[in-house]
């Protein structure tokens, strides 16, 4: 007996949300954590070599869209791979079957998608931080002497 197209998305939904309290779910943490080590790296990486913020650039710079996003992937990818046997691990343990589509739905969510949000941010985040001090202006300066006398 075939299921309807909204039994799928019943029984997919249910499968995805059942993944929250049930067994393995330290690894809802652990992947995000993971991934997010890697964006911080990159995103400092990235600063030191004046590139722009990650996402930013995935809209903007079309020209190396692809070559960011293989270097995103990459560097992401034996987190997505870990998330992906994880998963496998679980969905034959609980649900006695292996659903590809949940599999990878759970791998983007836990790996990249953390990966790809934090990893502009962190960029921005340590150029502001380098970013030298203002000299003050005329207005400071004359403050400054007024206090003084």
């Amino acid at each position: 007996m075939s299921e309807t197209m909204e039994e799928y998305f019943i029984r997919l939904w249910n499968d995805l949300i059942g993944r929250i309290g049930g067994p393995m779910s330290f690894r809802l943490v652990l992947q995000p954590a993971t991934a997010l080590i890697f964006a911080i790296r990159d995103g400092l990486k990235d600063a030191r070599e004046g590139r722009p913020a990650y996402f930013y650039s995935l809209f903007t710079d079309r020209a190396n869209r692809r070559s960011r996003l293989r270097e995103g992937f990459k560097a992401v990818s034996r987190v997505f791979v870990f998330a992906i046997i994880m998963d496998l691990i679980y969905q034959v343990t609980v649900l006695r079957w292996f659903y590809s589509l949940q599999a990878l739905i759970v791998a983007f969510v836990l790996a990249f998608l953390p990966y790809i949000l934090l990893r502009g941010p962190v960029n921005r985040f340590a150029r502001f931080l380098k970013r030298p001090p203002e000299a003050p202006g005329p207005r400071v300066i004359k403050e400054c002497a007024d206090d003084n006398q």
